[in-house]
């Protein structure tokens, strides 16, 4: 393995090089932050609108892309599921977390630029269900894809 990253260090594309920074990225989130892998892969930087709506600011990467070269529709639902489990774990005391039960996608136009934004709110908050919604922009501010999700709260 250690021959190979050094290859691609030395001799690999541009792309492939990227690839290897974001890995190195998402393994310092992890080690620093205790967060997923997934989160440093994103880039997913988020914070409070208010107390009703979270948002992440993503930088685009080549990780992202589909062939075409749009944002790939995978990675537009996990980023409008995570916008919405920040809001509502963030929340939550810490004997309490909530997972995704039910998500729902719209994609309404090829995520394209430097940079998308998702905003995450509440239409419901119960006391075991919580339903969402999100959407995700891209730097034109032109509405990318429009989500809603189900989350279940649980006890630790």
């Amino acid at each position: 393995m250690i021959e190979e990253l050094k290859n691609i260090v030395e001799e690999g594309s541009e792309e492939e090089q990227q690839i290897l920074a974001l890995a190195l990225s998402a393994i310092r989130h992890r080690r620093e932050r205790g967060k997923a892998f997934l989160s440093g892969f994103l880039g997913l930087n988020g914070e409070f609108v208010d107390e009703r709506t979270y948002r992440f600011d993503i930088p685009l990467t080549v990780f992202m892309h589909n062939s075409g070269g749009a944002v790939h529709g995978g990675i537009l639902a996990t980023i409008i599921d995570s916008a919405m489990g920040s809001l509502i774990n963030r929340s939550l005391p810490p004997e309490e977390y909530a997972v995704t039960t039910e998500l729902k996608i719209n994609y309404l136009r090829p995520g394209k630029g430097e940079r998308l934004v998702a905003e995450a709110t509440y239409l419901h908050r119960g006391q075991t269900l919580v339903v969402m919604e999100s959407t995700v922009y891209d730097d034109r501010g032109k509405r990318v894809a429009h989500g809603t999700g189900t989350f279940i709260v649980l006890k630790r």
